[in-house]
């Protein structure tokens, strides 16, 4: 019986093949893909699908735009269901358009915007008709990507378009073919996205009535996101990879290491691992390694050299972070090289206790510190919708806003202010101030400054520390998580710059110097700079300064914080450039040597019953790539041989100088 059943189904087997193959085509027809023969089915996809949006409050409209040289730029455009004459808040980004407003899929268009690059509640509560640009050469647009592309007519863009005249030909566009403006435009945008409303200020747009530059690209070597005085931020090099290197963004930065610290100490130096991971292709990233140094590269895409040369004719607000993990130096530098020239009022500064990006997101809090209150939703609420109205709305009051909001840490709170630096708006004064990193690593502070002693008997003094390249200090604790934004994967990188700085002040390859118990408040506004007075036994160094909180061995009310080591301010120099920025040279071994560098601005109280803490050290790893400590013409090429320890000795000449913030007399 069972014999019977298989040929049975043997022979079925057979014949159904036999059909199959008089109802194909045969496999060697030229061109040709084999394909069934039957009648096709009714398909159920429509050609065009047409999504109902009755229930919309809003209509969404995506346009390619032309530009001057005919590339067409992808521009999506949200007008709010009810708008009339109403202004244009614009962002230009080369973060993907189409996404920046499809946070979520909803009939309401603060869901949209709810995320990155979005002040969702200014746009939607104020009435505003949102657009977002993909920058050209960026997923939707049309035309090359050139990273922070300089403007045209420079030694580094013989082309005709640049982001200025991308920006002016899009404001043109909108406000001649959008029929529910008023004609009047805004800027707006962290980041990149903050270094384009910068940009946009190039003989801007008649219509342009009103730029927001939030956390801005200004400087990739001073102090944002490539270099810092040089040394360069390796972290970066997976931004560099993905960014770059395909229009869409689809090449990705992989995973070899749980800690980040292994990837990077493995590879050896900074180019080797650019190599191994494919960065070189990448026109950019030979830009980077081709101009080490401070040199015509980085000084003509300067955006506050570039501004700073020009009057101020549209009213720009400037907002800055004060735990920016990326563009700490960015809107300060350009608010000093444009503030000067500002004849009418038009310049203001918000700065936020923040990290990137901070302000439109939940600023009650950020990584263990506690603010009192949501100091974002009190910059967007009573800062920022007030600057849009007062000059994109046809109908708004005449709202008087502070020329600098200022929110001051330790004592978590507001200042409306006069100008930047400045302690208050009357009664006191910001006068220099010395913390001198004596013996027995103990801080003194006086109200006076000082300068580093140069008779060598006053050299004597001082304290040293073994730096090893293949021990380098990790900037945070390990195992360091990779850069990134997502917090679901243990990405906390937007907040490192207040981690607990405990762990560096144990380590022998930092020296820790730190005051009394404070009995009255100490308040800084400002820039603190580094003086030191330093040698090395090596023919080149990095040194890396962080002015320190330390809270009370117990906080009652948070009892986490006791002993917490906030890093108010920091910042690294690459000793190779202490005579120029531009021209590296060897540093003479075993000689003391004067070193000053700028520490990004602070508005911050220390308060009774806390100390201040300085650490010095020379490496802060994996942020910045090592300093093999041997003098070599350019580091991203530095081979294993190269990487040397170094004794370092820092002189008790050396201080920081504080702006420090007291009564007038």
């Amino acid at each position: 019986m069972n014999k019977i059943v298989l040929a049975l189904t043997g022979a079925f087997v057979l014949s159904a093949q036999a059909v199959l193959a008089q109802n194909t085509l045969p496999a060697s027809t030229p061109g040709v893909a084999a394909s069934p023969m039957y009648p096709a089915l009714p398909s159920e996809t429509p050609d065009e699908f047409k999504a109902p949006v009755d229930g919309y409050d809003y209509v969404k409209r995506s346009v390619m735009v032309p530009m001057r040289d005919g590339v067409k730029l992808n521009t999506v455009v949200i007008v709010p269901r009810k708008a009339r004459n109403a202004p244009i808040l614009l962002t230009r980004t080369p973060y993907n358009a189409a996404e920046l407003t499809s946070h979520n899929e909803s009939s309401q268009m603060e869901s949209i915007l709810q995320g990155y690059d979005n002040a969702a509640d200014v746009v939607v509560e104020g009435g505003y008709i949102r657009v977002v640009q993909d920058v050209r050469g960026k997923y939707g647009s049309e035309g090359d990507y050139v990273m922070n592309r300089a403007l045209s007519g420079s030694a580094l863009n013989p082309t005709p378009v640049d982001h200025a005249t991308d920006t002016w030909d899009t404001i043109e566009w909108l406000v001649k073919n959008i029929p529910e403006t008023n004609g009047k435009v805004g800027i707006i945008g962290i980041s990149y996205d903050g270094f384009l409303p910068l940009m946009a200020l190039v003989n801007p747009h008649p219509a342009l009535k009103a730029a927001v530059p939030m956390n801005p690209m200004v400087d990739g070597w001073r102090g944002d996101d490539w270099f810092h005085n040089g040394a360069f931020r390796q972290v970066n090099l997976s931004y560099v990879l993905e960014q770059v290197v395909t229009r869409r963004n689809e090449a990705k930065w992989y995973t070899s290491h749980y800690d980040d610290y292994d990837m990077f100490i493995r590879a050896g130096s900074v180019g080797e691992l650019a190599r191994q991971r494919g960065v070189e292709q990448s026109g950019f990233w030979r830009k980077i390694v081709a101009h080490p140094s401070y040199d015509a590269f980085w000084r003509g895409q300067a955006m506050d050299r570039i501004l700073g040369a020009q009057p101020v004719t549209v009213p720009t607000l400037l907002v800055h972070s004060l735990w920016d993990a990326e563009d700490i130096y960015g809107a300060i530098a350009v608010y000093k090289a444009i503030k000067p020239r500002d004849q009418d009022g038009k310049v203001f500064l918000a700065l936020g206790p923040w990290n990137h990006g901070g302000a439109i997101g939940d600023g009650s809090r950020l990584g263990a510190l506690r603010f009192n209150s949501d100091t974002a939703l009190h910059f967007r609420q009573e800062i920022l919708r007030p600057f849009l109205d007062r000059y994109l709305k046809d109908d708004a009051p005449s709202e008087q806003i502070a020329p600098v909001s200022a929110f001051e840490t330790g004592s978590n709170k507001w200042r409306s202010l006069n100008s930047w630096p400045s302690g208050c708006v009357s009664g006191c004064a910001i006068a220099p101030a010395t913390l001198k990193l004596a013996a027995n690593s103990r801080l003194s502070l006086t109200n006076a400054a000082s300068r580093p002693a140069s008779a060598p008997a006053q050299r004597a003094a001082f304290d040293e520390y073994v730096s090893d390249p293949a021990k380098p200090v990790p900037y945070r604790a390990r195992p360091i998580a990779p850069y990134g934004y997502d917090e679901a994967k243990g990405q906390t990188w937007p907040r490192w710059l207040v981690d607990d700085q405990r762990e560096a002040s144990g380590r022998t390859d930092v020296l820790t110097y730190t005051t009394d118990v404070l009995t009255a408040p100490v308040k800084i506004s400002g820039e603190p700079v580094a003086h030191l007075l330093a040698s090395t036994s090596g023919t080149d160094a990095d040194w890396v300064v962080k002015l320190i909180d330390v809270y009370p061995d117990q906080v009652a009310a948070q009892p986490e914080m006791g002993g917490y080591q906030l890093m108010v301010s920091g910042d690294i120099f690459r000793g190779r450039y202490r005579e120029s920025l531009e021209t590296a040279k060897p540093i003479a071994a075993n000689t003391a040597l004067p070193y000053s560098f700028a520490l990004p601005t602070a508005n911050h109280v220390f308060l009774p019953g806390h100390r201040i803490m300085v650490q010095v050290q020379s490496s802060w790893f994996p942020l910045y790539d090592r300093n093999p400590q041997t003098f070599v013409p350019n580091i991203f090429y530095a081979q294993p041989a190269d990487y040397k320890k170094a004794t370092q000795r820092i002189y008790h000449d050396s201080y920081i100088e504080l702006p420090l913030v007291g009564a007038t007399r």
